[in-house]
Parts: structure tokens; C-alpha cells; sequence
């Protein structure tokens, strides 16, 4: 590459260069030449702190693994003759989880006889969404695989439950003043 496109550190163009050229330039700044497009015709070299620019990145980095969140799926068995008592536990579990961000796999299981009546499965999970919607959502609708029948419950996107709880409390505060 006898030429190149130079970049300086402020983000200028500074021209077509030799590549003697543009090292002198940058070791007279005492920084480095780094090319940043080498598939370009001349291709284009930038004259920077390249530690200072990695250790920039690897920051960044750290941030955005820092504030990825995990999901983790949870899993609820019940049977299509559950007592009322056990449902209510069953209930419980997955309000816990959903309250920690989790998603939760509700599985009813069928057995012998049972399999003649999957409504009643369907009825259990649909009733189970409807006791949990303030706090969660159905991601997949139930769905018989061979013995078992699975829904899908998702927690509600956090950033639209703040926004819904914070316009109330201006509105009387006005009303207070007014």
C-alpha cells in the first residue's frame, strides 16, 4: 500500500498520503496510525491513541454486559384434576417468578383417561393467565405435544409499568395546588 487516505485525530481529512508520510505524521503527534478501512481504494488510515481507544472499547463492553439482562425460564407441572389448595400454591409459584423477571412454562400433564378431555387442561392454563395478567402475559398459546400441554407465560416489559404509575401522581399534586 504505497498510499493512503489520512484521517487525524480530531476526525479531519488530511489527504492522500504515502505511507511514510502518514507514520512521520503520526509519530510527530506522538500517536499511532491505525487503518480503519483497508478495503477501501486508497484505503483509509486514522492517526490515534489506539491504547487509550481499545481500553475505550473494552469499557463499553463491560457496560453493555453489565445491563443485558438474563432470562430465565421457570417451569410449573400441574395435572387436570387439581385441588384447589394445590392450585393456589401452583399460583403462588408463578407469581414469585414472574415477579423476578422470569418467564414460566406452565405444563399440565395428562394420564390415561385424561387425554379424552384436553379442554379441561386448556381451561386450567387459560385460568391460571387470567389470575396472573397484571403481572404477566401469555407468550404462547397452550399447545398439546403428545401427553403434556404447554403454555408460555411472559413477565410484562418493565419500562411500561413505571410510565403507568408515574402520570397519576403530577394529576394530584395539580388538583392539590389548583
Amino acid at each position: 500500500m504505497p498510499q493512503v487516505r489520512l484521517i487525524d485525530e480530531n476526525g479531519a481529512q488530511v489527504g492522500i498520503k504515502s505511507t511514510d508520510d502518514a507514520l512521520k505524521y503520526a509519530w510527530d503527534k506522538n500517536l499511532d496510525l491505525v487503518e480503519v478501512a483497508p478495503d477501501a481504494r486508497p484505503p483509509v488510515c486514522r492517526v490515534m491513541d489506539y491504547s487509550k481507544y481499545r481500553y475505550e472499547q473494552e469499557q463499553k463492553a463491560k457496560l453493555a454486559r453489565k445491563h443485558q439482562s438474563t432470562i430465565t425460564i421457570k417451569e410449573i407441572k400441574l395435572r387436570p384434576k387439581i385441588g384447589q389448595g394445590d392450585y393456589a400454591t401452583k399460583r403462588g409459584h408463578v407469581i414469585r417468578f414472574l415477579k423476578n423477571r422470569a418467564k414460566v412454562k406452565v405444563t399440565i400433564m395428562f394420564r390415561g383417561r385424561e387425554m379424552t378431555h384436553p379442554e379441561r387442561g386448556r381451561d386450567l392454563l387459560l385460568r391460571l393467565a387470567e389470575d396472573v395478567k397484571d403481572l404477566g402475559l401469555i407468550e404462547s398459546q397452550p399447545l398439546q405435544d403428545g401427553r403434556n400441554m404447554v403454555m408460555m407465560l411472559a413477565p410484562h416489559k418493565a419500562p411500561a409499568v413505571q410510565k403507568q404509575q408515574e402520570p397519576p401522581a403530577p394529576q394530584a399534586d395539580a388538583a392539590a395546588t389548583g
